[in-house]
C-alpha cells in the first residue's frame, strides 16, 4: 500500500473538499469562502470521517495569513481612502467602537473577562475584504459613491486590525501587571513598530522596487514570480526576527510598498494563484477549529453574536452615514456591505485564543457568526435593492445608456487591450471598454475611453456596453477559456455579432470557436507567420 505523509493528506483533502464545497457555494450564489470554511469543518476533529492534521494545517495557515496580508497591502489605496476620509475615518472608528462595546456586553453576560470581551467584540467589528469587494463588484457599485465609502471604511478597519494584531501580544504579556509595566510594554512595541516602518519607508522603498526592476530585466517570468513571493515571505519573517513585530504587519508593508510601483499589477497577477491556494488552506484550517456543537449548546449566545454582526453593526453604520448627510440609499448600501465578518476576525480570534485571552467557545461563536453572516449577506443586498449576480434585467433606476450605432466593444484593457484601443481611436472608431479591475478601468477612463466596470460574463454588463447595436466584439483578455464563456453569453444576446478573440493555445482556439468566436488570433501562430514572412523577404 503506498505511503503518504500527513502533510500530503492534509493538503489534498483540504483542497479537494474545499473545491467541491466552494463550487457548490458558487452554484448557490453564495461566496465560495463559505464552502472553504465548511470544508474545514468536514475534515476537522469535530465531525466523523477523515480528520486532517490540525497542526500541519495551522502551519500552512500561517503562510496563508502572510499572503493574505500581503494582498491587503498590495491593494491598499491611500487615494481611495483620502477621497472619502471625512466619513470613512470617523465612521469606521465609531462603528468599530460600537461593535466592540456590544461584543464586550455579550461577553460580560457570559461571564468572560474584560480582555476576552475586548478581543471578542473587536473580532465582530471588522468586515471581510473578500466578501465586501465581491458583493460590490457583482453589483457594479465599486466606482459609485457608496462603493468608495464602503471601500474606504474597510481600509480604515483593516489598518485598525493590523494595529490590534501588533499590540495584542503586548497587552496579553502584561495582563495583571501595574500601569507602569503596561505602559512600558506598549511603548516598547510602538518603538519597534516605528523602527520597522521607518526602515521600510527609507530602505524598503528603495531596495524592493530596484530588486523587482532588476528581475524584470532578466526576462524570466519564473524568477519574477519567485522574487515577489520572496519579498512577501522574507519581509514578514524579517520583521518578526529583527523588529519583533507580527508576520501580518511585515507582509502588509511589503505589499503596500510593492503596490506603489508600476509593477504592482504584474506582481498581483503572478502571485494570485499561490495566494489563492494558501488562502483556501487558511480558511480550511479555520473551519477545522470550529465545533458545530456550539449551534445546539449555545443557541442564545450564537443568535446574539449574529445579531451584533448583522443588525448592530449595520444600524450603527447606517446612522453614521446618515449623520454625515448622505442619502438613505448610500447609507443602506454601506451598512449592508459591512454586515458580515471574515478573515481578519479569524486571525484575531486565533491570536486571542493562542494567547489564552479568548476562550475556545468565543472562537466558536466568532466562526459560526462569520459563516451565518456571510450566508445572509447576499440576501440583505437584494432586500435593500441591490442587484444580485445573475440578475439579467437592468435596474429601473439605471437605464441602459444610449450607444452610437456601430461601436466596438473591447473586453480587457491590459497590455494587448491598450494597444487595440489606441489603434481603434487612431482610426476614429467609437469604442466601449469592459474591464472588471477598478484601477485598470480608471486608467481607461482617464484616457478618455468610455468604460463599463464589470465582468463580461454577466449579460447585464454586455447590455450596458451596448451589445445590441455594436459592430464587433473584441475579447482581448489573456484567459482563453474565460473568453469562451464571454463569447457564449454574447452569442445568446446577439447571435449575429462578429466576435474576434485572443488565444494562447490550440485548445483555447478550439474552445473559443466552438462557443461562438468567429475569428481567433493565436499569438504564437501570428508571430511565427510574421517571422516566416520576414525571412521570405530578406536576401
Amino acid at each position: 500500500m503506498p505511503h503518504h505523509t500527513p502533510l500530503i493528506g492534509t493538503i489534498v483533502a483540504g483542497l479537494v473538499i474545499a473545491f467541491a464545497l466552494g463550487a457548490l457555494a458558487h452554484r448557490l450564489r453564495m461566496p465560495p469562502i463559505v464552502g472553504y470554511l465548511l470544508a474545514g469543518v468536514a475534515v476537522g476533529p469535530f465531525t466523523p470521517g477523515f480528520v486532517a492534521d490540525a497542526n500541519l494545517a495551522s502551519e500552512l495557515a500561517e503562510i496563508g495569513v502572510i499572503l493574505l496580508m500581503f494582498g491587503v497591502g498590495l491593494h491598499f489605496s491611500l487615494r481611495d481612502l483620502l477621497s472619502v476620509k471625512n466619513i470613512a475615518v470617523p465612521g469606521a472608528l465609531v462603528q468599530i467602537a460600537t461593535a466592540t462595546l456590544m461584543g464586550m456586553a455579550l461577553a460580560w453576560a457570559l461571564g468572560w473577562s474584560v480582555s476576552a470581551g475586548f478581543v471578542f467584540g473587536l473580532s465582530l467589528s471588522v468586515a471581510s475584504t473578500v466578501v465586501l469587494l465581491r458583493a460590490l463588484q457583482s453589483r457594479d457599485l465599486v466606482e459609485t459613491e457608496r462603493g468608495r465609502i464602503a471601500v474606504g471604511w474597510l481600509i480604515v478597519e483593516d489598518l485598525a486590525m493590523v494595529l490590534a494584531l501588533v499590540l495584542l501580544p503586548a497587552l496579553a504579556n502584561t495582563a495583571g501587571q501595574g500601569g507602569t509595566e503596561l505602559l512600558s510594554s506598549v511603548l516598547g512595541i510602538v518603538l519597534k513598530v516605528a523602527g520597522f516602518i521607518a526602515f521600510m519607508l527609507v530602505v524598503g522603498r528603495r531596495i524592493i522596487p530596484w530588486l523587482l526592476h532588476w528581475v524584470v530585466h532578466t526576462g524570466s517570468r519564473e524568477l519574477f514570480r519567485l522574487a515577489v513571493l520572496a519579498i512577501a515571505l522574507g519581509v514578514a519573517f524579517g520583521a518578526a526576527i529583527a523588529f519583533d513585530v507580527s508576520f501580518a504587519l511585515g507582509a502588509f508593508f511589503a505589499g503596500m510598498i510593492l503596490g506603489e510601483t508600476p509593477l504592482s499589477r504584474r506582481a498581483t497577477e503572478e502571485t494570485l494563484p499561490l495566494r489563492d491556494a494558501f488562502a483556501v488552506l487558511f480558511f480550511v484550517s479555520v473551519g477545522m477549529l470550529f465545533n458545530p456543537a456550539v449551534i445546539t449548546q449555545q443557541p442564545g449566545p450564537l443568535l446574539a453574536t449574529v445579531a451584533i454582526i448583522v443588525v448592530g453593526k449595520s444600524v450603527a453604520a447606517y446612522l453614521i452615514v446618515r449623520a454625515f448627510g448622505h442619502p438613505t440609499q448610500t447609507a443602506m448600501a454601506v451598512s449592508v456591505s459591512l454586515a458580515q465578518i471574515g478573515e481578519f476576525s479569524f486571525i484575531l480570534a486565533g491570536l486571542g485564543t493562542g494567547l489564552g485571552i479568548l476562550p475556545p467557545e468565543g472562537r466558536d461563536l466568532i466562526l459560526a457568526g462569520a459563516i451565518l453572516s456571510i450566508l445572509v449577506n447576499p440576501f440583505l443586498f437584494r432586500f435593500v435593492g441591490g442587484r444580485g449576480e445573475g440578475d439579467e434585467a437592468p435596474s429601473a433606476e439605471t437605464p441602459e445608456p444610449a450607444k452610437p450605432q456601430g461601436h466596438v466593444i473591447l473586453i480587457g484593457y491590459g497590455r494587448v487591450g491598450r494597444l487595440i484601443a489606441a489603434g481603434l481611436r487612431d482610426r476614429g472608431r467609437s469604442l466601449t471598454v469592459i474591464e472588471d479591475q477598478g484601477d485598470i478601468a480608471s486608467e481607461a477612463a482617464d484616457a478618455g475611453i468610455e468604460v463599463v466596470v464589470g465582468n463580461a460574463t454577466e449579460p447585464r454588463v454586455l447590455r450596458e456596453a451596448g451589445i445590441a447595436c455594436a459592430a464587433k466584439l473584441l475579447i482581448a483578455i489573456p484567459e482563453g477559456f474565460e473568453g469562451g464563456a464571454i463569447a457564449e453569453k454574447a452569442r445568446a444576446l446577439r447571435p449575429d455579432i462578429p466576435i474576434i478573440a485572443r488565444a494562447h493555445s490550440e485548445a483555447e482556439v478550439e474552445h473559443l470557436e466552438r462557443l461562438g468566436a468567429g475569428q481567433v488570433v493565436m499569438a504564437e501562430r501570428e508571430a511565427a507567420a510574421k517571422m516566416l514572412e520576414l525571412v521570405g523577404t530578406t536576401t
